[in-house]
């Protein structure tokens, strides 16, 4: 199922990925530094929530509390609870 997340305190407007069961593929940030936001998405494509949330989760940007990367992994877990729902 593709999901769309709208993330908070970061430069891309918009976050789309699938996820499959708790694997998640095709992710597509909207906005941003392009070339490290394709290159986090191909890192991560075919890896589950928990491996996301575990390499992601918690990472700043600058003097900001989040980033793209936290962003991504707040996303995930939030589809991933949602379709369990």
């Amino acid at each position: 199922m593709e999901y769309t997340f709208k993330p908070s305190h970061v430069c891309p407007s918009q976050i789309r990925f699938q996820i499959d069961g708790n694997v998640v593929t095709g992710i597509r940030f909207t906005g941003g530094c392009s070339g490290n936001l394709k290159a986090i998405s191909k890192l991560l494509e075919g890896k589950t929530v928990e491996e996301i949330e575990r390499v992601l989760r918690g990472n700043t940007c600058g003097n900001n509390y989040t980033s793209c990367a936290d962003q991504l992994a707040i996303a995930v877990r939030t589809a991933y609870d949602a379709q369990k729902n």
